[in-house]
């Protein structure tokens, strides 16, 4: 952990992120242990607060409001948007996976989800994705809507322009920050110049 940690810091404090989402689990969504999830935020935690960067739990409402983060990502088959919103609070982000469909994000923004996920647009190896998005559905809805849009699945500095012209709100980044072959800051640095 002291590794990510450090390496965190470093990826940022190298330019714009809005927040950072803590997924513990395996690609074949092997679940982690409660302790080593409560380990790690409360390493991560404070470095996202040093930088005004939002930390988000993925799945576990529970587990967010117990430790304070700043919100939670809850999936089709997690916790709904209603027990998360219960769990956290009106003042906390809650964001909801949507895949690829229309209706989904549709019934999340009137429940009143603060952002709404599409994807996967790429290839990922983070997980195995349920769906398969074209850009056109990003379009869609920054035509039809104000509620902020997230754009997930293999996006990298290399892929990710056409999702931002196509009206992706924010980019969904884990290997491609992670993984990059110069290190995390560079990704950033890299992100944030595809961005401006």
């Amino acid at each position: 952990m002291a590794a990510f940690a450090a390496a965190l810091e470093l990826a940022l404090a190298a330019g714009d992120v809005a927040c950072l989402q803590l997924r513990l689990k395996g690609p074949d969504e092997t679940l982690i242990p409660d302790d080593e999830i409560r380990r790690a935020v409360s390493e991560l935690l404070p470095i996202t607060q040093n930088h005004d960067v939002a930390f988000i739990l993925n799945d576990r409402p529970d587990l967010a409001a117990e430790l304070g983060c700043d919100g939670v990502h809850v999936g089709q088959e997690d916790a709904s948007y209603a027990d998360a919103r219960r769990l956290l609070g009106d003042d906390a982000i809650v964001g909801v996976t949507c895949h690829d469909s229309r209706h989904l994000a549709l019934e999340a923004a009137e429940a009143g989800a603060d952002y709404v996920a599409f994807g996967a647009f790429f290839d990922t190896g983070t997980k195995s994705p349920k769906s398969r998005a074209g850009r056109d559905i990003l379009t869609w809805w920054s035509d039809i809507t104000e509620v902020p849009c997230v754009a997930i699945g293999g996006i990298t500095a290399d892929n990710c322009n056409g999702l931002i012209e196509a009206g992706a709100d924010f980019l969904a980044v884990s290997a491609g920050v992670w993984a990059h072959p110069d290190g995390p800051d560079a990704a950033v640095r890299e992100f944030n110049a595809a961005c401006a």
